[in-house]
């Protein structure tokens, strides 16, 4: 392509200081270093991950380009990228895969040693920024840093997708899709016939619905305090839906009476403490399974009786949890979405709201 090799000035939504609005700028992209991707961005969705940054919750270096669910099409590529070339359709991954790694490695495993996502340096993996903006580099957010029209990524956080997949679809299987929809199949393995409740009817509880549905489970209970959500989630394979504040009683002792002494399976998709303790105590103290998927704000802690846990139960986190299903050029979980979306099941994340032009 013609910009291949220079720099590219085009906007982005920078977070100068916490709990502050985006502002739109004008920003500079470098060209990829070796073992570098320039990605230009097509669609990108908003997750609740962002919001946790702009609001200090999460804590990361500043300024910063948020965005990590999207997808795009290869500008240009630094020397030693093999993986993908100028022209391809492809999905930036904020959890890498370098493949060589003993997490990689391991079959169960997910969180790349590569990955910028537990101690975020805010960089590419040679500790630079290939954003600057008003004279002042900008920082990277987890190699993806959807929120601008290009970006730059390492080669071990593309993947490339199908040529014909449509690119504002598909762009959910970079975070929310393949988070909900992996922690139900993938973390949690529901099994069929049994009872889950999710935690958070958003983009990525829809998908956990999804996910369970999928593996057979005979009743899956939404819970929300927004009852405008219902509906969908009805749609895509919840139950019945039940809201908190309707209840004197605590949420999860509502639950344990519903089910006969607690759930098989629980998903937290909020990240909120009170709500991962109620996703856990709302389990069956013999064998259920609670699996932490919404992103806890730094700096706080969970206490329970160990008890709780000694009596069979088991407690599990995910991210980003079919990142495999991915790699492999996205195929099942592309089929799976897209079957969804075109039956209008499942909302697409980037125009749950109304779709917007940068």
């Amino acid at each position: 392509m013609a910009t291949a090799g220079k720099v590219i000035k085009c906007k982005a939504a920078v977070l100068w200081e916490p709990n502050k609005p985006l502002s739109i700028e004008e920003i500079e992209v470098a060209p990829p270093k070796a073992n570098e991707v320039r990605i230009k961005i097509v669609a990108t969705g908003i997750c609740r991950s962002d919001d946790h940054i702009i609001s200090g919750s999460l804590t990361h270096p500043l300024p910063v380009i948020l965005g990590h669910e999207a997808a795009g099409i290869v500008e240009s590529v630094g020397d030693e990228v093999t993986s993908v070339k100028p022209g391809d359709k492809v999905i930036p991954l904020f959890v890498p895969q370098c493949r060589k790694c003993k997490v990689c490695k391991h079959p169960n495993g997910n969180l790349c040693s590569e990955n910028n996502v537990s101690l975020p340096s805010g960089t590419l993996q040679d500790g630079t920024s290939r954003f600057t903006c008003r004279g002042k580099p900008i920082h990277h957010l987890a190699s993806t840093s959807t929120f601008s029209e290009y970006t730059v990524a390492d080669e071990i956080s593309v993947v490339k997708i199908d040529p014909s997949a449509p690119l504002e679809k598909v762009c959910l299987i970079g975070c929310g899709f393949s988070t909900g929809y992996g922690s139900a199949v993938n973390v949690a393995k529901v099994t069929p016939g049994s009872t889950c409740v999710v935690f958070g009817l958003g983009g990525v509880g829809l998908s956990v619905i999804i996910g369970c549905k999928t593996a057979g489970a005979s009743r899956i209970i939404g819970v929300d305090i927004n009852k405008d959500k219902f509906a969908k989630a009805k749609e895509v394979g919840a139950t019945e839906c039940i809201n908190p504040q309707d209840y004197k009683k605590p949420i999860q002792d509502v639950l344990v009476e519903m089910t006969e002494d607690g759930v098989d399976f629980s998903f937290e998709v909020i990240g909120r403490v009170d709500t991962t303790t109620a996703a856990f105590l709302a389990t069956n103290k013999a064998y259920g399974v609670c699996v932490m998927v919404g992103v806890p704000p730094n700096g706080q802690n969970i206490s329970f009786d160990p008890m709780l846990l000694l009596t069979g139960r088991t407690w599990k986190g995910a991210i980003l949890e079919d990142k495999d299903g991915i790699s492999n050029h996205g195929s099942r979980l592309l089929m799976i979405l897209l079957c969804f979306q075109e039956t209008k099941n499942l909302p697409k994340r980037a125009s749950s709201g109304p779709q917007v032009n940068l």
